[in-house]
């Protein structure tokens, strides 16, 4: 390897694992790297920006000012509130409704956003029944990654994947959406049995559910109904995006500026909802990703896989969607498959058939993130939350379900892959 090769990987190696240790913010860590491969001129400035997928970017801005205004109009704590009283106070089926909500929500929104507007409602029901949050938030979690699997805007991998791929909308929810229904299910029926005896609820307090109000959580009608309307337009336009011939993002960003021009919101507080530090992590993770595709890192990888399982889809499939869960378990999915989608193209351009890889990476990535706390941002995002409300949850709680949750999970999805994708 020349010095470039060498030097990039090494600058990837050490960003990743700070990102892991966390000890330094990931955005601030990854400019940090990308500062030193346009130092070092193994990129130059202008080769960089050519790396940065915009369609990504641009989908991500999109929906985080759309889900931005949509927030203030309080309709998913009407939601939460509106399915408790359904089912009359009973913590199962509170826990099952919300976990629907969830996992409905996120495969439509981001699963970050998704729990940042669950999660405090669910605080609101637990305190009100003087129950521990705990049971509640881990199967949320659960939900929220699951979700999030089955559409190509729930999950950042599925954003990376289908916009630097070219899959649909549709092509997402046709593979993955029947395998991520059953993985909720059977999930969830484990659930029910691991949790058989950790609610007892007097009905007083069964009452005091049955006595919130969902109504007043609806704060202006007006901007609920243009907000719902504009939500309805580009969940058409992304349904249809590849019969139509334009882009998620260019979707997402009309439906974002279409919004802002019906809603009258302020524009510094739209902007102001966009995650400008996730935003720039994803920038940052394209060029350094591209510096090892520039130095020959990938492809030379791609060969090893390659070589390793002489080209058997069955096992190169398996092998992935394992590899997959296993390290995103462990390390945020959004550098692995910042990492792992061009070193599966070159796969492709030696000659092996990787219509199918995809939607195994995806499984793997996405469902692997319930592995542990940090193997996804929506399960910081809960932890960070419970804590805020004085209920810690720890990496080892998390671990001893969310971890046999996840492989419970991944051998679904790879008996589904081989039985409709590798034999």
């Amino acid at each position: 390897m020349g010095f470039n090769a060498i030097f990039a990987l090494a600058v990837f190696v050490v960003v990743l694992a700070i990102i892991i240790s966390e000890k330094i913010h990931r955005t601030v860590i990854s400019l940090c790297g990308v500062c030193l491969i346009l130092l070092v001129g193994v990129l130059s400035p202008e080769n960089a920006l050519e790396h940065v997928d915009f369609n990504t970017i641009g989908l991500l801005i999109g929906m985080m000012i759309i889900v931005g205004i949509v927030k203030e109009t309080g309709v998913f704590e009407y939601l939460a509130i509106y399915a408790a009283k359904k089912v009359k106070g009973d913590p199962w089926k509170i826990l099952l409704s919300l976990c629907v909500i969830t996992a409905i929500t996120s495969a439509f929104l981001d699963n970050v956003t998704t729990v940042l507007l669950i999660v405090p409602m669910t605080f609101v029901i637990t305190k009100t029944l003087d129950i521990d949050p705990i049971p509640f938030l881990i199967p949320e979690i659960l939900a929220s990654n699951i979700g999030g699997t089955a559409t190509l805007i729930g999950d950042p991998p599925n954003i990376m994947i289908g916009s630097q791929v070219g899959l649909s909308f549709m092509d997402f929810v046709v593979n993955l959406g029947p395998i991520s229904i059953v993985v909720f299910i059977v999930t969830f029926a484990v659930l029910k049995i691991i949790y058989k005896n950790k609610f007892d609820v007097s009905e007083d307090r069964k009452q005091k559910i049955m006595k919130l109000d969902e109504k007043v959580c609806i704060k202006d009608h007006s901007l609920l109904k243009k907000s719902l309307f504009v939500l309805g337009l580009v969940l058409l336009g992304f349904f249809t995006h590849s019969l139509i011939g334009y882009e998620p993002s260019l979707i997402a960003l009309t439906g974002a500026a279409l919004l802002l021009l019906l809603s009258g919101s302020s524009v510094e507080d739209a902007l102001h909802s966009v995650e400008w530090p996730t935003i720039f992590f994803f920038a940052a993770l394209f060029v350094l990703v591209g510096a090892l595709r520039e130095a020959g890192l990938i492809d030379l990888l791609a060969e090893e896989v390659i070589a390793i399982t002489e080209g058997n889809l069955l096992v190169t499939g398996v092998v992935l969607i394992w590899f997959s869960a296993i390290v995103s378990a462990f390390v945020d999915n959004i550098p692995f498959v910042a990492t792992i989608i061009p070193m599966v193209q070159a796969m492709g351009a030696a000659g092996m058939n990787v219509d199918s890889l995809w939607w195994a990476i995806s499984l793997g990535a996405c469902l692997g993130g319930n592995g542990t706390l940090i193997g996804a941002s929506a399960n910081v995002v809960v932890a960070g939350l419970a804590e805020k409300h004085g209920y810690p949850l720890s990496f080892g709680r998390f671990l001893k379900l969310g971890f046999p949750m996840m492989i419970l999970s991944i051998i679904l999805s790879t008996i589904y892959m081989v039985i409709f994708y590798f034999i």
